[in-house]
């Protein structure tokens, strides 16, 4: 694809990415794609399918009590619980603010690791790497924030959002819907925003101004960003996803350069579509 050659002019010193269609297939790539480079917070949707995962072999449910005082899994997944940020605070209550927090994860993964005693990131190489062929891909730390992973591993998990395997089509579709609606909250590098839309572990776009991805992607757009210069996004509507990954952390140049490059994407596969 011509629109991947824009990251050219990216000002990284290592990127790599790839367009991935709903059938699976690779529309096109950039860079090296079997690069190792931290996830930072695209290591949250791996996290929420492996819950997910968790939920349907009925391990957890999502309306079970996790985290603080009246929280459930759901709130977790959903940046609800009323956790701070990366600190074990509890600034509002459940379900009543969209309180962005790494916190909130690290509870989640303790939740399945007691439930399941596995260790958390065992339990996603085992429910959701190893099944996908994510051979390059771990958690070392956190399931908030400490994912390695390379393009190509990346691929594989964009086609599973797609066309899930392992998990039912209605399980996926629940968790790329909005929870909790209405609530506003602070999109981590992009401000407050009215509403900040999010389901069990995916941002929604929706109609929110500014953003990652694209003017023209839909609002039915779903997925993450990482602060180490990563994103990830699905757009049903396109039957299309994204990923990228660099070496550089989020900032101005992120803020600049990938609304751009999502918008020359779509444009492209609506030519050839």
């Amino acid at each position: 694809m011509q629109s991947l050659r824009m990251i050219e002019n990216w000002p990284v010193p290592t990127a790599a990415a790839a367009v991935v269609r709903a059938d699976g297939s690779v529309a096109g790539s950039y860079g090296p794609q079997e690069h190792r480079f931290p996830l930072a917070s695209v290591t949250k949707p791996l996290a929420a399918y492996a819950a997910l995962l968790a939920v349907e072999e009925g391990a957890i449910e999502l309306d079970e009590p996790a985290g603080p005082e009246g929280s459930t899994v759901r709130h977790l997944l959903a940046h609800t619980s009323g956790l701070a940020f990366d600190e074990q605070r509890t600034m509002a209550g459940p379900g009543t603010r969209r309180l962005y927090s790494n916190t909130g994860f690290e509870a989640l993964g303790d939740h399945i690791a007691k439930a399941t005693d596995i260790p958390f990131p065992q339990y996603l190489h085992e429910a959701v790497l190893a099944p996908l062929g994510m051979t390059a891909t771990e958690l070392p730390g956190s399931p908030a924030k400490d994912g390695v992973s390379t393009v190509t591993d990346l691929v594989r998990f964009a086609a599973e959002l797609q066309a899930p395997r392992l998990l039912a089509p209605q399980t996926l579709a629940e968790a790329t819907q909005v929870a909790f609606p209405g609530l506003t909250g602070v999109l981590p590098g992009y401000g407050h925003q009215k509403p900040n839309d999010w389901g069990l572990g995916f941002e929604i776009r929706d109609g929110k101004s500014p953003h990652w991805t694209g003017i023209a992607s839909s609002p039915r757009t779903f997925g993450h960003f990482g602060q180490s210069g990563t994103f990830l996004w699905v757009d049903p509507d396109a039957r299309a996803a994204c990923v990228a990954l660099a070496d550089r952390a989020f900032g101005p140049w992120a803020v600049e350069a990938w609304p751009p490059l999502t918008d020359a994407v779509l444009a492209e596969l609506a030519q050839t579509a």
